[in-house]
């Protein structure tokens, strides 16, 4: 190098500089242009990205951008919904002005059917109803089900109680079976997961497994509510389905971080109960403390005085309900390429009930990648990880509930402390406990792990053939501990409860599509597939009884231990296939079949097949010269569906633990009291309906009606009586036939639509008449639980003692002036409401939304059994007037009107025995949730790390309007999500009204 001449030196730099530099520095291009719509303006918020990478930006208000490009061989991928991508090389251009055209296809709403399969809802030939992500998180309800509440026509969503994390209840088209499942099967991302009630081995009810489900990864909910919707899922899909799509990364975007948090604040909504009188009987004051009663029929707590002062006058459950608080905080990270995209979430649920000590908590994380690798093969994988702890208290009218005490208390006694001086509870009447002391000392635990994992791989081998196979799996694990510690008052020697649930469901379906052109006027699609579905269910627990030393809950420390375990396999096997035909966009027929084998029914009668047939008919496409006319659908379809709802080993007559074994160290067994049955055979609903869709005035106005006429035969039924002397108390059988006939109505109307301005309207109603048609053999009636089957009447009738009537109708007396028992039970009320309807109000004024949702139910009867008790204890809102009374009937003795007086006081504790006196009427119109929110303008945030921000406040259950229930809230049921206690409500936590704060920001 010393030899080189200088100027050979500053030549070989130069030749360097220009080899390594200068292409680097010609490499780095700056694009500016400008995109524009087909009308010429400026496109806003469009998508740019350089092909094969995830850099990019998005155009300004005006449509201008500005992005840097690696050289003239780089190619900008223009993309935004509803417009076809287009996709620009560089070249030697640095100004590119763009045009995006119309995507007619993409205009077309597309919605999630059976086996998560995307079609144009204009192809449907049945009904189905999609709830977008904004309506779910406007809820800012925990819980997915609840936020679905009065949203959705033919689907009825019932709440259990106040309880955090406590379960709900989903039926769509009315009952479907008699003892069995009537609940929709719940299906993420294309596999059916579990929704069972779980995580209580306490009195009272638990939560509903789809509560794991965090809402903020939804990207839209769609029920199928017909048979025909739901035929090819299966036996499950009887009952209808409900369709979660979570939401995906996206393409040609670098990577976005959102984090959004939420602050709520619940207060419960207490009933009115009678603040006028105290502690007492007869009009006489007791104290509480050496005079103890359960009654409150003393003396007015105006005025009254011991040794000169005044008694206390507080109410009971205002001093012992507290405001409950939820935090809810997320974080999501997204982004991709041409080839791939991702989405992570995390997110933590912190809510603290209106009960003190009562919690629910959840961490949840998700993540789903999607990614091409090659050219006609791509793949999905997701996985969902939640863990969640509940602790709960007892509920219900047994003894170990705190609420039965807290209802029903005096104004006039202090609860506090809790123990006396002694280490004694302090209790105003026998056979209760102090409801403070059975905060920490009678309780339900319960911790869940869930993993939710789904691969789904699709090839393309030709542009008209798709091959598609998807995995899933959902499982959990759930460890519950309930402890009751002994209880002098009640003379009980403590209980603890161990209990692990663990569940293991596998799903397995290959899907074979193939989809194609013949000429301009024919598209056909064929698809076949195979699906495997297993259950495997375990349940180990064991329970101690004589607890020996205080405060140690371990199972140990009991006397005596009782332990089983009960575990279930399930696995169904499935073929089936579908066609789609559709002629110039004008008819579209649908054929579907499916052949499903089930291990729960016997050799000769485990395969079943099952299909339906359908068609809609676009009449819009013949009135093209109808400028009014948008768009317009009839539809009709037929459909049959087999469904296996009984549970494993139903052909058996197993073994179970004989009670006071074991003994000596040998265990004793016994046979079940239920005869098994080995010729059980399939179930099947059949369905017909028709349905008109419209859009009218430039899509102003969306109008869709359906009428259905479902019938359910051969329903599967559990403990059928049979005659003791079979040596078995029950059976299982065959057992009935029910109908459900219904209107489901949805209407969308946008009465104003300006620049800055909208006015969107939605209406919801449904109309369903349920009728029980048969029963086996000669049996007019079939007992449900809390309430009755009856042929001939709907489902879920209240039957027990009434009023005893003469011929005219009457009320008959006795001659103390009181009115008389029936001797005999009595149909007294039915669940069944008459109606429900929604109505929601938007408001978009540039970046402020104000949403307003009113939900109703006409009808269907409540069991109040607060207002029955209550009665005799004299803690109604009623019973404030104690005036003596002549109670309005027939003299039984001589038929003469009556006219004998009797007290206050004697006419209420004679209601109490009377059932029919607490079957109410369950009308009612709710306020559900009012949501404001602000969305910043890109103008404020430019200064700031935020690329978008928004601030929502939001108030759920602000009125409730019930004119004939006493009680607080006319939509609980008391006992959870199964058939036995529909339409109770019983010394349960109260629902709240709550207020929500979100905050929600995405950072550049």
């Amino acid at each position: 190098m010393k030899n080189i001449p200088k100027k050979c030196m500053v030549g070989l730099q130069f030749l360097l500089f220009s080899l390594f530099v200068i292409p680097q520095v010609y490499a780095q291009v700056i694009v500016k242009g400008t995109v524009k719509s087909e009308t010429g303006e400026g496109f806003p918020a469009v998508s740019i990205f350089i092909k094969g990478t995830n850099r990019g930006t998005k155009t300004d208000a005006d449509g201008k951008f500005s992005i840097e490009a690696p050289g003239p061989e780089a190619v900008l991928v223009f993309t935004f919904v509803g417009y076809q991508k287009k996709e620009v090389q560089i070249g030697n251009s640095s100004v590119l002005d763009v045009t995006l055209e119309t995507d007619i296809r993409a205009l077309d709403e597309v919605v999630v059917t059976a086996l998560g399969i995307k079609r144009e809802k204009k192809q449907l030939t049945y009904s189905t109803q999609e709830v977008k992500a904004e309506e779910i998180t406007r809820a800012k309800e925990t819980g997915v089900l609840n936020s679905l509440t009065g949203k959705i026509s033919g689907v009825q969503i019932t709440s259990s109680t106040g309880q955090p994390g406590s379960s709900s209840r989903i039926v769509i088209r009315g009952t479907s079976s008699l003892l069995g499942d009537n609940e929709a099967l719940i299906v993420l991302d294309g596999v059916p997961i579990n929704n069972s009630q779980t995580g209580n081995a306490g009195p009272g009810n638990g939560v509903s497994r789809l509560s794991d489900i965090d809402p903020s990864i939804i990207e839209s909910i769609n029920v199928l509510k017909g048979s025909a919707a739901s035929a090819l899922y299966g036996s499950s899909a009887a009952r209808g389905v409900v369709m979660i799509t979570t939401k995906n990364g996206s393409a040609y975007k670098k990577p976005s971080i959102n984090f959004t948090s939420q602050f709520s604040l619940e207060s419960p909504i207490l009933p009115s109960v009678q603040s006028k009188y105290a502690q007492g009987t007869g009009g006489v004051y007791y104290n509480g403390e050496d005079q103890k009663t359960s009654l409150l029929w003393g003396p007015e707590i105006k005025g009254l005085t011991v040794n000169g002062v005044p008694v206390r006058n507080k109410n009971p459950m205002k001093e012992f309900f507290q405001t409950g608080k939820t935090y809810t905080n997320s974080l999501s990270a997204q982004g991709g390429s041409d080839k791939s995209n991702y989405l992570l979430s995390y997110s933590y649920l912190d809510q603290t009930g209106t009960v003190p000590t009562t919690n629910y908590k959840r961490h949840s994380a998700f993540l789903k990648f999607q990614n091409q690798l090659f050219d006609n093969l791509t793949s999905t994988f997701q996985f969902n990880y939640v863990n969640s702890t509940n602790h709960r208290i007892a509920e219900g009218y047994g003894l170990e509930s705190p609420l039965w005490t807290v209802f029903t208390a005096p104004f006039t006694w202090d609860p506090k402390p809790a123990l006396d001086a002694n280490g004694n509870q302090r209790v105003f009447r026998y056979s209760r406990n102090n409801p403070y002391w059975v905060l920490d000392n009678i309780y339900n635990d319960s911790r869940n792990n869930r993993f939710l994992p789904v691969l789904t791989l699709t090839y393309k081998p030709l542009t008209w053939l798709t091959i598609s196979e998807r995995v899933g799996a959902d499982v959990y694990t759930e460890q519950i501990k309930y402890f009751e510690a002994p209880s002098d008052v009640l003379a009980t020697k403590g209980v603890i409860t161990d209990r692990n649930n663990n569940f293991r469901q596998f799903n397995n379906d290959l899907i074979i599509e193939a989809r194609k052109n013949f000429g301009p006027d024919w598209d056909v699609s064929l698809l076949l597939g195979n699906n495997l579905f297993s259950t495997y269910s375990q349940t180990y627990q064991i329970q101690g009884t004589g607890l020996t030393v205080d405060n140690f809950n371990n199972v140990s420390n009991a006397e005596r231990q009782v332990s089983y375990e009960n575990y279930s396999r399930k696995r169904k096997v499935g073929f089936y296939g579908q066609t789609n035909v559709e002629y110039k966009g004008l008819l579209n027929f649908s054929l579907t079949g499916r052949y499903d084998g089930t291990s729960v029914l016997a050799k000769g009668n485990n395969y079943y097949a099952y299909g339906s047939a359908s068609m809609g008919f676009i009449f819009s496409e013949l009135l093209s010269s109808v400028p009014a006319i948008n768009f317009g659908k009839l539809r009709l379809s037929y459909s049959k569906v087999g469904n296996d709802n009984v549970g494993p080993y139903s052909l058996t007559t197993p073994y179970t633990t004989a009670t006071n074994f074991p003994f000596n160290g040998q265990n004793g067994f016994l046979m079940q009291n239920t005869l098994g049955n080995a010729n059980l055979v399939n179930e099947n609903t059949n369905e017909f309906e028709v349905g008109l869709e419209m859009k009218l005035l430039q899509n102003r106005i969306g109008f869709e009606a359906s009428y259905f006429d479902r019938r359910h035969k051969d329903l599967l039924t559990q403990n059928i009586p049979i005659a003791p002397s079979t040596g078995y108390s029950y059976t299982t059988l065959n057992a009935g036939d029910m109908t459900n006939k219904g209107v489901e109505v949805l209407l969308n109307v946008t009465p104003v639509k300006a620049d800055n301005f909208s006015w969107d309207v939605t209406v919801n109603y449904t109309k369903i008449k349920n009728k029980v048609t048969r029963i086996y053999g000669d049996q007019e009636m079939l007992n449900l639980g809390q309430t009755y089957a009856f042929v001939g009447d709907p489902y879920g009738t209240f039957y027990n003692y009434g009023y005893k009537r003469n011929e005219q109708g009457r009320i008959l007396i006795d001659d103390s002036g009181l009115p008389l028992l029936s001797s005999d039970y009595q149909k007294v009320g039915n669940i069944q409401p008459d109606w429900l309807g929604g109505i929601t109000n938007t408001f978009r004024y540039k970046g402020i939304t104000l949403s307003f949702f009113f939900d109703m139910k006409k009808g269907g009867d409540i069991m109040n059994s607060d207002q029955r008790y209550g009665y005799f204890y004299g803690t109604p809102k009623v019973t404030e007037n104690r005036e003596n009374r002549v109670v309005s009937g027939i003299r039984e003795s001589d038929g003469q009107e009556n006219t004998t007086e009797v007290t206050g006081q004697a006419y209420y504790q004679r209601l109490n025995t009377i059932y029919e006196e607490a079957v109410q009427d369950g009308t009612y119109i709710k306020l559900r949730n009012v949501s404001l929110s602000y969305n910043f303008s890109k103008l404020l945030l430019q200064k700031t790390p935020f690329a978008t921000a928004s601030l929502t406040a939001t108030g759920r259950n602000l009125w409730i309007y019930s004119p004939h229930f006493t009680g607080a809230d006319p939509e609980v049921n008391s006992f959870g999500t199964g058939n036995d206690a529909i339409g109770t409500y019983a010394y349960s936590v109260p629902t709240s009204r709550s207020f929500n704060f979100t905050l929600s920001v995405t950072f550049k």
